[in-house]
This record gives structure tokens, sequence and C-alpha cells, in this order.
């Protein structure tokens, strides 16, 4: 494990809540025993949480997001196996979350929980991860289940958010089943006051895989099919990846809109200048972004973050560190 991710409990985060409330971990090492012992524990410290407004400030989000390993996707940064050591992850995620400017995590309910045990949620945005049974690879893949978080488990939380994968192969009797799930639970969160952020993308198989259309007509018809779900678009925003001729994409939407940040292939230089261009547009609200800074290149989680951190809050700082 590379020395710039700390294995027990990373940065100052985890030490800050312990000091702020009692019945945080004392670290990951323990989170297992409070499992065991004190499930109840969860609830409480979710209850009591320290909460935040949903936007403040400049009103821009940095999020961190760690939901592919529910899917089976345990690839980053050119690794397979990346995300598979759950000990590693949860560093790498504390160490994320306890950077200046980082407003808040996107995760399944593993995730959330392990880290609300480690206090690393404390005045953190939530948002939930809903459809996650739509495995990698799979035969179904497209019939996207949700499997996560449900809108009553969203609410319980006190999240303010979930999010949903709204994938569209129009050669896949799936797509329907999965495109009449999300319409019901923006539906749900709508009314529940909650945000409904969802991700879509129009993709067909090759050679068995799913892969993602990601040229500019196919974000710009999956924008106007996932706006359109649901009895209320209120509380809805969009997820939507970096393409190509993004003001021509951004054209498409009113809604409030989240970048994501996926695993890149490129330079990283190359990715920050992709997303501080599209974060120039009046739509883009901020990143929603996992692997390209939990697994960034040269393996220095804080650094990567500060820099996605001064993209989002500090435009004018560009990429440069503080």
């Amino acid at each position: 494990m590379n020395s710039l991710v700390q294995t027990d409990v990373a940065p100052d985060i985890a030490s800050q809540a312990r000091a702020s409330r009692p019945g945080f971990a004392r670290g990951i090492a323990e989170i297992t025993e409070i499992r065991l012992r004190e499930p109840q524990r969860i609830a409480a410290l979710l209850r009591d949480r320290k909460r935040r407004s949903l936007v403040s400030g400049d009103g821009r989000l940095l999020i961190i997001a760690c939901d592919h390993p529910a899917r089976g996707a345990l690839a980053a940064g050119g690794r397979a196996d990346a995300m598979a050591d759950r000990v590693d992850l949860l560093s790498r995620l504390v160490t994320a979350l306890s950077r200046p400017g980082v407003d808040g995590l996107l995760a399944t309910a593993d995730i959330a929980e392990d880290l609300l045990l480690l206090g690393a949620l404390e005045d953190k945005v939530v948002f939930s991860s809903m459809n996650r049974g739509g495995l990698s690879g799979s035969v179904f893949e497209l019939d996207d289940r949700m499997t996560g978080y449900d809108v009553r488990g969203t609410l319980d939380a006190g999240f303010e958010g979930a999010k949903m994968l709204a994938r569209i192969d129009l050669e896949d009797p799936g797509t329907v089943a999965t495109l009449e799930a999300c319409g019901r639970a923006v539906t749900e969160l709508n009314r529940a006051g909650l945000v409904a952020l969802v991700e879509p993308f129009l993709c067909g198989k090759i050679n068995g895989l799913v892969v993602n259309d990601l040229s500019p007509e196919a974000v710009i018809t999956s924008i106007h099919i996932a706006q359109g779900l649901g009895a209320s678009s209120a509380f809805t925003w969009l997820k939507l990846p970096v393409v190509d001729q993004m003001e021509r994409v951004l054209a498409a939407t009113t809604l409030p809109t989240l970048l994501l940040g996926g695993d890149p292939d490129g330079e990283a230089e190359e990715t920050y200048a992709e997303w501080q261009a599209a974060l120039a547009l009046p739509s883009v609200r901020g990143l929603v972004v996992g692997r390209s800074l939990l697994y960034p290149t040269g393996d220095d989680v804080a650094a990567a973050v500060d820099i996605a951190a001064n993209l989002v809050h500090h435009p004018d700082r560009g990429a440069a560190d503080d």
C-alpha cells in the first residue's frame, strides 16, 4: 500500500469527530466489532449527525463518489482489483473527505455507514446510491434494479438526496424496467423534498459488453429522457459525463448539473483541463468524482482532491495547488 494513504484512520477528520461526540469508532479496525455487538449505533449516529445545508456559499459542490464496488466493478487506475481492499478504500475515502472544499459523499449503505462510524460524514452532504442491481458484465446489466438505498432509507438516514443510473439501450428490453423504476424513484424523491440525481447514458453492446455512447448527440438525447422522468422535476438534478461540445450538450437542460469524473485513461492534466472548461458553464454546479481522485496518478489522494476542490470552489486558481 502506498505510504501516501494511511491505513487506520486517516487525517484529522475522525479524531476531531470523536472529540466532539462519543460513539465513533476509534479506527477502521473497530468497525467490525461495532457492527457485531452494537449495530444500533449506526442509527444513533445517523440521528445525531451534524448536517449542513445542501447548497451554501458559492452554490457549488465537490462530492466524492464510491458506489462502483456494489456493481462488482472494482477496477480503477489501470488495476482490475484496485477497490477490492476495503481497509485501503476506506482510508482513501477518509483522506478525501477530510480535505478542504470537499462537500460530501455519494455511496451505498455499506460504505456510507463505515464512514459514518469513523466520523467522516459530519457536516457533509450525502447522496445515497439506489440501483446497483445491473452487475458489471452480467447478462442482466441493463435491468438495473433498485438493490441499494430506497427513498425511505434515504429519508430515514437524513441524507440530502439519492442517485440513480439510467442506462438506455434501445435494443435491450431490460431498459424499460430500469426507466420505470427510475421514474418512480424520481417521483418519490421529489415528494419527499430530496434531490433526485439522475445519471443517464445511451448505450449499446460491443462483443457482449455494455458501452456508453459519449457522442454529444447521444448525451443530449439521454438528458431529455432523464429530465422527463417522474411526476415532478423540482428536486431533480443531472449527473453527466464531460464530452465534446459541452456548451451545446448543456443547452439541453435547465436542471442543476454535476459532472462525473469516471476513470480517465488520459493524463491527469488533460482531465483537469476538461473539468475546468465544463465547470465554467452556467448549469454546471460541481463535480461528483470517485476513482480518478481516490486512485490518482502518483497515488497522492490528498493532492488530487485539492486540485479538484480548487477547480470547483476557486476556479480562478485553476488546477494549481494552494
